[in-house]
């Protein structure tokens, strides 16, 4: 089975994902904003720890109405610009297509299912080191698996065929069927590190290494763990200490919540912080420690801008 793929957000994620997918010779087509001139010039650049690739003609786009329709389609935006989002796939959906949102925090899958019914979700989480450094030029330093699982009623052959293709191009891809303890995993790393980068002004090695950094960091994961199991997550144990762990041996870094403070861009804080602490209360678990770090985090936005 020969899928189309569309990438929604050609940025490190995005870029990398797409980039890898279209060097084996998927179809795969790409929209880009701000890069879409540069791109059609220069073509798009992926420097990577598992190889270089340069594709010199990539099928780019500036507008989803100029693109065809698709049978995957990958969202990897920034979730400050869902709400954009319906107009956007609209003219890329046909009426099997696949939509996997590779984004951060939670509710995106149920916002999207309201607003078009009948699609199929997949959610998707992706634990990898990865940014942009120029226009259509990625830098990949480390890690890079893909954890996808379905929100709703989707065809398993084609996940399945995603897989495939995936690991054709060196990308190793977990398909699951919990969804949410997925979504919750991915915050167990991302609520204390992307926050923290952004309020300490300082990088993963500087906060995992520091005790007292450290510290707040096992004090916000165990605090996201226990508000998942809540809301139904299935988290191990030792999940934490396996977090740390990798951040232990991770290449210096700054996710990308410290990226969009520093380049002055809308961070997300209310998938990646609101919702989750929103829905954790709703379970009847109150997220104390996160709600302070979320604060912080929305006086920043309002004031250091």
């Amino acid at each position: 089975m020969a899928l189309s793929y569309a990438i929604i957000g050609t940025g490190g994620i995005g870029g990398y994902y797409g980039g890898r997918l279209a060097h084996i010779g998927c179809d795969v087509h790409f929209l880009f904003h701000s890069d879409y001139e540069f791109v059609k010039q220069h073509g798009l650049q992926v420097d990577s720890v598992n190889g270089n690739i340069l594709l010199p003609t990539p099928q780019a786009y500036h507008r989803t109405q100029d693109m065809p329709k698709c049978d995957v389609i990958f969202v990897s935006m920034k979730t400050v610009n869902n709400h954009l989002l319906k107009d956007m796939l609209m003219p890329i959906l046909h009426e099997h297509s696949v939509v996997v949102l590779v984004q951060n925090g939670l509710g995106m899958e149920e916002n999207l299912s309201h607003e078009i019914p009948r699609t199929s979700i997949v959610g998707a989480t992706a634990f990898i080191c990865t940014t942009k450094v120029g226009p259509g030029h990625v830098h990949h330093a480390e890690y890079g698996t893909l954890t996808i699982a379905p929100y709703n009623e989707c065809d398993i052959n084609v996940l399945q065929q995603v897989v495939a293709d995936f690991e054709k191009a060196a990308v190793s891809v977990n398909l699951g069927d919990d969804l949410l303890s997925i979504r919750w995993k991915k915050l167990v790393w991302n609520i204390p590190y992307n926050g923290l980068t952004v309020v300490l002004n300082a990088a993963t090695n500087e906060l995992t290494f520091n005790k007292d950094s450290r510290q707040i960091i096992i004090d916000l994961m165990t605090e996201v763990v226990e508000a998942g199991r809540c809301c139904g997550a299935k988290i191990s144990d030792t999940f934490i200490s396996k977090m740390i762990g990798m951040t232990e041996k991770m290449t210096p870094y700054s996710p990308s919540m410290r990226l969009d403070y520093e380049a002055k861009r809308p961070m997300e804080i209310g998938t990646m912080y609101s919702n989750p602490i929103a829905i954790a209360k709703a379970h009847g678990y109150r997220m104390s420690k996160t709600e302070i770090l979320e604060k912080q985090l929305r006086f920043i936005a309002a004031t250091k801008y």
